[in-house]
């Protein structure tokens, strides 16, 4: 534990937001790789238990809850030997990891190189004039590299990729993690292999890794009676797609789900369908970057949710 609080207080040192993931157990899964928090707690199934969530009265994720202040890190780390887990977002890094292949993994058949994620990254550099630059490397457990760069201070948030650079390459940043040097997960450690100050994520790499325009967000049509209930619910509506899209960097699930859970009590009440909902709320939630898969499953259990406690537009009105 000693090293682990050290390792940890170091990197707050530097800047970068640090939460505790699960002790290893020197198993072969990779459970050590998540957040030690409740496992049942999330974003669509948070029942206020936990001390964190129930004192800010919401859910309160491991993107938030990673930190830098001393004092909370040695309160954490002197209880349990956690991994150390790094926020990228937070933090302003971008984290490129090269993996190797499992064994029996086979690439895809458009993939015409052997080796590893770093043979895959240092031909994607040649083939746009450069090269790996030198930066702060972190070797993985089994054997791959993380490369952390830093976030640019302009231009948009980049996010989590798979994939989009070839294959055996993701990226970390906003909404994403990695494991921390001084960490092990199955039994293997993670080492730095260079200790430097990360580099700036070059201007290239930038471009390749920069999120595809989002859709403008345009109020889906949806059929509403011409009287004084359709008016108070297209405004019941519009408070909802407001929160929506007003939610912060992190919180911006949270907000559909609550979002969802709201609307689904007045389509449990029979004011809209589930159809009405999803047709409001996933143009929103497109529009501040969220995934359609993310967005469908998170309106899915906001519905489910909702429908446990049915709204009619007569009783909404009287508790508004």
């Amino acid at each position: 534990m000693p090293d682990l609080l050290a390792a940890a207080l170091a990197y707050a040192e530097r800047g970068w937001h640090v939460f505790p993931l699960r002790p290893d157990t020197r198993t072969a899964d990779d459970s050590a790789k998540r957040p030690a928090f409740p496992s049942r707690c999330t974003a669509d199934r948070c029942d206020l238990t936990d001390p964190r969530c129930k004192t800010a009265g919401r859910h309160v994720g491991w993107e938030e809850r990673a930190t830098t202040d001393p004092s909370r890190i040695r309160r954490a780390w002197s209880t349990r030997p956690y991994g150390i887990g790094i926020a990228c977002g937070p933090s302003g890094l971008v984290v490129v990891d090269l993996d190797v292949p499992k064994p029996g993994q086979i690439p895809p058949a458009d993939h015409d190189l052997c080796g590893n994620g770093v043979d895959v990254f240092a031909t994607v550099c040649h083939q746009h004039g450069h090269r790996i630059e030198t930066t702060y490397t972190v070797t993985t457990g089994r054997g791959g590299s993380h490369l952390y760069y830093r976030h640019p201070s302009t231009g948009p948030t980049l996010r989590n990729t798979a994939g989009a650079l070839g294959w055996l390459v993701d990226t970390r940043a906003h909404g994403g993690y990695v494991v921390a040097a001084g960490s092990t997960v199955a039994g293997r450690p993670y080492t730095v292999a260079l200790d430097v100050d990360p580099a700036p994520l070059p201007d290239w790499l930038t471009a390749l890794l920069a999120p595809a325009a989002r859709p403008a967000h345009r109020p889906a049509a949806v059929a509403l009676p011409a009287d004084r209930h359709g008016r108070y619910l297209a405004a019941a509506i519009r408070r909802q797609v407001d929160h929506l899209t007003g939610a912060g960097e992190g919180q911006r699930n949270h907000a559909l789900f609550t979002s969802a859970v709201a609307l689904g009590q007045l389509a449990a009440g029979g004011a809209l369908t589930d159809d009405d909902v999803t047709a409001v709320l996933e143009p929103a939630a497109l529009s501040i970057g969220l995934r359609r898969g993310e967005i469908a499953r998170t309106i899915a259990s906001g519905l489910r949710v909702g429908a446990r406690n049915p709204r009619t537009l007569a009783t909404d009105r009287r508790a508004a």
